[in-house]
């Protein structure tokens, strides 16, 4: 093998000032053209099969560890990375998938607290290709759509795993549950998010149908833990675990959070766990969602490293909530004037929001930076956050699926008036507009969400010119 020059696409292994990892970034970047090349994530192929076969023909590297399989509607990925935070506390070497990345495709696979390594990815990436080829043949045999993005990324997250090793896999469904390329895994512990309306195309129209989805991730004799659920959802996961021989554990019933008080940086937060009651854990994220996320990861936790019977060293787990982040998740990522950016997507994402940045921030004026998707409910996103926003600055990200900007500021025209609302074609330009407006007093702020191509732009470009805290 041998390093080449990086102007026209190739690798230099030769130059001293380049870093191993950086030396496969473009590497890096054709795995990731390789998957984009791919019918995409947001058209799942509600099928099992494909992902079961080639990994099967890699020997099934999805069970060389135990997996903790994470659905829900929102809080997926929050409840995941804090789960994945303590089990590392206790020394336990762990993987974590995540969907989607906001800035890089390396940021889905996590290795021990880390993305994985530019390197590590094209290792296992051109191991794996030859076994996605081969099932993309029999597949186009078939009449079958070849692997998806998804059920490729799986397939590499799953190899990733193995050829670390990790001592325990944390895995967040991509959508729904129980076709999820990630459901070839069988989780030992099935855990729920709040479940509500959302990608209702795919999943069903009602909260019932959506739950009995994600429902497919329970396995037999596994151990289920839900945050606090509508009876409709609730009597759909206690049916699936009554059906698997499973035990299932629910916030508010066999654990629940005591209380949450805001502090610098964070919140403190009082968890009776399904096998013990932990007291005043600082938590460095904002907002009382989050302070129930953790309740159902500590849960979670118990279950997997206990069966529930056993409390969690309170000094291991103190330090794996303390050290627990969200990326995109009521994140500040600028100051002077502060930016702050919150991946909320559907409007109770957009409520939880709006509730924690009045209850976890003291700023006057917010200015509003939002874009939103087409498949998403846009009116709803902004009844939440409009009433919160003396300005709104509505644009779009570089996602082809986004709303155009004239169409989204129609909407928030209708909730805010003409008077409050600004159009911007330019994501760039509205950031700076927005940064500006913040600097013209004291006690302003920029909020930008309603969608996570859109934060994960905003976070690039804070990068890029310099200001990303």
């Amino acid at each position: 093998m041998s390093k080449k020059d990086g102007s026209n696409g190739e690798l230099n292994f030769d130059d001293p000032e380049l870093s191993d990892d950086a030396l496969f970034q473009k590497q890096a970047d054709r795995v990731y053209a390789a998957l984009m090349s791919r019918v995409g994530e947001q058209a799942p192929q509600p099928r099992l099969g494909a992902t079961r076969r080639v990994v099967e023909l890699l020997g099934d590297p999805q069970r060389a560890y135990p997996i903790i399989h994470v659905t829900g509607t929102n809080g997926k990925t929050s409840t995941t990375r804090i789960i994945e935070s303590i089990l590392r506390a206790y020394g336990l070497r762990t993987g974590m998938m995540t969907s989607p990345h906001l800035v890089r495709l390396n940021e889905r696979i996590m290795i021990d607290g880390q993305s994985i390594s530019n390197a590590d990815l094209v290792a296992n990436w051109d191991d794996i290709t030859p076994y996605i080829a081969m099932v993309d043949v029999e597949l186009s045999a078939a009449g079958e759509e070849p692997l998806s993005y998804f059920e490729a990324l799986t397939v590499l997250a799953f190899a990733c795993f193995a050829d670390a090793p990790v001592d325990v896999a944390v895995i967040e469904v991509g959508m729904g549950g129980e076709w999820d390329s990630t459901n070839v895994g069988d989780g030992q512990v099935a855990v729920f998010t709040s479940i509500s309306l959302d990608h209702t195309a795919r999943l069903g129209n009602t909260v019932a149908e959506i739950a009995r989805t994600k429902s497919g991730i329970i396995k037999p004799l596994a151990a289920v833990v839900t945050a606090g659920q509508s009876s409709d959802v609730l009597a759909e996961l206690t049916r699936a675990a009554e059906l698997t021989e499973s035990t299932i554990a629910v916030s508010g019933d066999q654990f629940s959070l005591v209380s949450n008080t805001v502090a610098v940086g964070g919140q403190v937060i009082t968890v009776a766990g399904v096998a013990g009651r932990y007291e005043d854990l600082f938590l460095p994220l904002f907002g009382d969602h989050q302070a129930h996320n953790a309740a159902v990861a500590i849960a979670a936790v118990e279950s997997f490293l206990g069966g529930g019977t056993q409390m969690l060293v309170g000094d291991v787990l103190a330090e794996g909530l303390a050290t627990a982040t969200s990326p995109g998740r009521l994140q500040v990522i600028g100051i002077e004037p502060t930016v702050i950016v919150d991946a909320a997507h559907n409007p109770d994402g957009a409520r939880a929001l709006a509730v924690a940045m009045g209850s976890y921030f003291t700023f006057d004026e917010i200015c509003l930076v939002v874009g939103v998707l087409d498949e998403k409910d846009g009116a709803g996103i902004l009844a939440h956050l409009a009433p919160i926003a003396r300005r709104i600055m509505v644009t779009r990200s570089t996602s082809p699926r986004a709303i155009g900007v004239d169409e989204l500021a129609d909407v928030a025209a209708e909730i805010s008036g003409d008077d409050a609302i600004v159009r911007f074609d330019s994501l760039a330009e509205a950031i700076e507009a927005a940064r500006d407006w913040a600097n013209e007093k004291d006690k302003r702020a920029v909020l930008v969400a309603g969608s996570i191509t859109l934060v994960g732009d905003v976070m690039a470009l804070a990068s890029e010119q310099g200001w990303r805290r």
